[in-house]
């Protein structure tokens, strides 16, 4: 496989098309090797529109989705971000490209260990992977100006948009299958939060979120 002909392809044909214009978000999927954050027997899988199996039953999301959860997040230089379900340790590597500093929550004990073996021999800076339950943040370490869930819930606990400094934005995929939304939170005040629809998606679960009664996996 030709590795960065399958890269540019990747970018041209899936993320593009997907609206994902905003230059730095586009600089960093070139730059940052998605290949290096995949399992080995999965590694012809890195650049096709799917998700990619991961350790202990997770999975990565797809590229397309990835970039569009970044770009609408407009993380700046300066920010501090915080990521919800680390997988691979790739999405908080683009994180770290355009933030200032990135904390990462992952509850499943694999991939911690898989994510923090990616991160290093990547040389990724500023990135800290923390072991834990996700549903209630990272307390200790906010607020933050940007947080992404890398999964879907059924909804955003209150917790976590309470992390959130004033002007913080927090992206995540919303519902249930079939019908899932992307949704950009925004804390506009210390009590006020706006809400705005991005597009309509499918993502896998994040773990340890609380279901509705009567919800069927």
């Amino acid at each position: 496989m030709n590795i960065d002909q399958a890269r540019f392809n990747m970018i041209e044909q899936q993320i593009r098309p997907w609206d994902v214009l905003d230059p730095a978000v586009l600089d960093l999927l070139a730059r940052v090797r998605r290949e290096d954050f995949v399992p080995e027997a999965h590694r012809s899988l890195a650049f096709v529109d799917t998700e990619v199996p991961l350790p202990a039953g997770q999975s990565m999301l797809a590229p397309r989705l990835e970039a569009r959860l970044l770009q609408e997040l407009s993380i700046r230089k300066h920010e501090r971000a915080l990521e919800i379900g680390t997988g691979s340790g790739f999405m908080a590597t683009l994180m770290a490209g355009m933030a200032r500093e990135v904390h990462t929550v992952e509850r499943v004990p694999e991939l911690v260990e898989f994510a923090r073996g990616n991160l290093r021999r990547s040389s990724v800076a500023h990135v800290t992977v923390h072991a834990g339950d996700g549903s209630s943040g990272l307390l200790s370490e906010g607020p933050f100006d940007a947080i992404a869930l890398s999964g879907s819930v059924a909804e955003v606990p209150r917790t976590l948009l309470d992390q959130l400094r004033v002007g913080g934005r927090l992206v995540a995929v919303v519902g249930q299958q079939p019908v899932m939304r992307a949704l950009l939170f925004t804390r506009v005040s210390e009590n006020g939060f706006q809400r705005r629809e991005l597009f309509d998606t499918i993502a896998p679960r994040l773990v340890g979120f609380p279901e509705p009664d009567g919800f069927q996996f």
